[in-house]
């Protein structure tokens, strides 16, 4: 099969043809037609994370095709399902993390695209237990970024807490913020997003936010400040240090600052505010298989729309060379 492989770390990816997988009893083999282009396959690729992926590596954790073949003791899934594989490739299922519905955060979980190969590839190898369906009606293309940009935006409003009628400011409106801002308009909120640019603030509007600010012309917490009294909730997808700080400066008392962007640096709290005003400061990590299900029936009813590009996968290399010049608006998707 034809699979897009990193080798070494920080070198181009090569297309090779390498065997197809073979699965165990339970697995299930996916005739892999799409597969969503994250920066974490980036960061797998250059081996950035302290924990990195064992080499040779397919990368992809947005992966979504036709099941071709079912593992022996596989009965909830059948040949011709369509599915995706995600990021949460698998988890032990009996932890305390596991038991308490919050399998993202197993320590024992397995990672596609990281820890064992993904979706850069004609076939991948899945759990069974851990790929979602893909709901009918909703092409692979559409589907595929759901996996991961999906879910983690999805995810990161849940656990804002944020109610119908309450302000959240979306810093970043890229990849993962354009989507954020359809879910929260879908869930009933009300959006300020912030990024820089006009092509950025005519999306963002177009998409349903109330507010639009300029981190590069606009006096960021002060202006939303003065708009909302504070947000009752922030969802940090920037990846700099004053973002994330200007993310927890617009909160208003009790409310919540989610963080989900994976700055170099570190960021300093302050405890006596956060203390004082009764300030949340949470991390969210992509979701579970129930939170994947919710956000792709909020795509199936046409509530939100992922922005794509679809190319190749034979592309890949200038696609990763985009990203890392930050050319790319949306999601980018290899066909296969």
């Amino acid at each position: 099969m034809k699979a897009a492989v990193a080798n070494t770390f920080d070198s181009i990816l090569k297309i090779e043809d390498i065997a197809k997988p073979k699965i165990e009893p339970h697995q299930i083999l996916v005739k892999i037609h799409a597969c969503g282009v994250c920066h974490t396959d980036l960061h797998a690729c250059h081996g950035d994370w302290p924990v990195k992926p064992t080499l040779p590596l397919i990368p992809g954790h947005e992966g979504v095709g036709e099941v071709v073949e079912v593992g022996s003791a596989v009965t909830h899934i059948k040949n011709g399902d369509r599915v995706g594989i995600p990021w949460l490739y698998s988890a032990c299922g009996h932890c305390e993390y596991c038991l308490s519905g919050r399998e993202s955060l197993c320590l024992s979980q397995e990672n596609a695209g990281y820890s064992v190969n993904g979706g850069y590839a004609e076939y991948c190898a899945a759990h069974a237990d851990y790929v979602v369906k893909v709901p009918e009606g909703l092409n692979y293309v559409d589907a595929a970024p759901l996996f991961c940009a999906g879910v983690t935006t999805y995810k990161a409003l849940k656990v804002s807490e944020a109610k119908p009628g309450d302000w959240v400011a979306i810093f970043g409106i890229g990849g993962l913020g354009h989507l954020a801002v359809q879910y929260a308009i879908a869930m009933g909120l009300r959006v300020v997003a912030v990024d820089t640019g006009n092509a950025k603030r005519e999306l963002a509007m177009s998409l349903g936010a109330e507010y639009y600010l300029d981190f590069k012309t606009d006096d960021i917490v002060a202006d939303i400040i003065s708009k909302t009294s504070g947000v009752h909730a922030s969802v940090c997808t920037a990846v700099s240090k004053v973002g994330f700080r200007q993310s927890y400066d617009v909160v208003r008392r009790g409310g919540k600052c989610v963080l989900v962007g994976l700055p170099p640096e570190d960021m300093p709290l302050p405890i006596f505010n956060t203390v004082l005003n009764g300030v949340s400061v949470v991390g969210s990590i992509v979701g579970t298989r129930k939170d994947l299900e919710e956000c792709l029936e909020f795509v199936a009813r046409g509530k939100v729309k992922a922005i794509i590009e679809e190319k190749k996968l034979e592309d890949i290399n200038e696609i990763f060379a985009d990203m890392e010049k930050g050319e790319i608006t949306g999601r980018i998707v290899v066909s296969i």
